[in-house]
């Protein structure tokens, strides 16, 4: 990887101007001109380096419905199952990890009632049940990678607190939404071209997406990058049984971990799940994400009964909030 790749990374996971010619500004600031710049941009994500580049929204912060749900899936039914579920477009991502409930899926609807409806349709073309665990408390989301000269990657806290808030969407809102939410053209002026697409100024398109962002409808704007291709492999969902009376206080000591990217209070569905505490943990393989256990185990204590790791053996989907037409 060059350096303007590697410094464009590291700086620009978030914070991605708002401005009618915001390439020209980050240019400036990483030294290079922006038709190099959105060739760069363009290139690692040919090649996989990003996911994708642009905003992520929260669905839940405008007014919708965000849930974490899980099948147990046969063997032999696995692959059958998964395109069934891919195929829904309320499916933001979906992975197969290693447990009993061996595919887990994100589904990101504009409302609670099509969530319920979601995953009601899951259920009749799956015949199986789907386990339900939205988030009840939210301790800490996000992960920021950091690039070494020589080609080594560690984690670190996204710069910032968590925004809170929300707000309703109108349809100008929504149709931005839905011009962005694939990612931000890669031209001199992206926010005139999404002005066009939606039918109105570039001003009202930069106020509208300023807006979303202070009220934590876009969690950040930037480079959102593969970390399994940058050597992040190991992925592992951490998952506790803690005492409930003393969960609030734990889960925040967790979520300050500079490993850990999401930490959740989500229900428990007894007798198969007991747990409460969802941490995910990254590192560069197994080995590592198993050797940062002791550092939760030490933290949680007595007040943790039980716990276990679910391992990603593939990535089922991974596409982020879409809103349909």
């Amino acid at each position: 990887m060059d350096e303007l790749s590697r410094q464009f990374i590291n700086r620009y996971q978030g914070g991605f101007p708002i401005e009618e010619q915001p390439f020209a500004s980050v240019a400036a600031d990483l030294g290079t001109d922006p038709a190099t710049l959105t060739g760069t941009i363009q290139g690692l994500m040919d090649d996989g380096l990003l996911s994708r580049f642009g905003p992520l929204y929260d669905a839940s912060s405008m007014g919708g419905s965000l849930t974490l749900a899980a099948l147990s899936v046969p063997d032999d039914r696995f692959d059958e199952v998964a395109s069934l579920v891919n195929d829904m477009s309320e499916v933001a991502h979906n992975y197969q990890r290693e447990h009993e409930l061996n595919m887990w899926f994100v589904i990101a609807t504009e409302t609670p009632e099509l969530q319920q409806q979601t995953i009601g349709r899951i259920e009749q073309a799956a015949n199986l049940p789907v386990y339900n665990f939205p988030k009840l408390q939210t301790f800490y989301l996000g992960l920021w990678l950091i690039l070494d000269e020589s080609g080594g990657v560690s984690t670190q806290p996204i710069p910032g607190p968590l925004k809170q808030g929300g707000m309703i969407i109108d349809e100008l809102d929504r149709k931005i939404v839905q011009a962005t939410q694939a990612g931000l053209p890669l031209q001199t002026a992206p926010y005139t071209e999404i002005a066009a697409a939606c039918g109105c100024d570039t001003q009202t398109v930069l106020q509208r997406m300023q807006l979303m962002l202070d009220r934590g409808v876009i969690r950040r704007i930037g480079a959102i990058p593969n970390h399994y291709r940058l050597g992040l492999c190991g992925n592992g969902m951490s998952v506790w049984d803690v005492d409930d009376d003393r969960l609030l206080e734990l889960g925040a000591r967790i979520g300050r971990l500079d490993f850990v990217s999401h930490c959740y209070e989500r229900p428990r569905h007894l007798p198969l799940w007991p747990y409460n505490l969802f941490a995910m943990i990254h590192g560069h393989d197994r080995d590592e994400v198993e050797a940062k256990l002791p550092q939760i185990i030490e933290l949680l204590g007595p007040a943790c009964r039980q716990h276990d790791v679910l391992f990603s053996t593939r990535i089922l989907k991974k596409t982020g909030l879409r809103l349909v037409s």
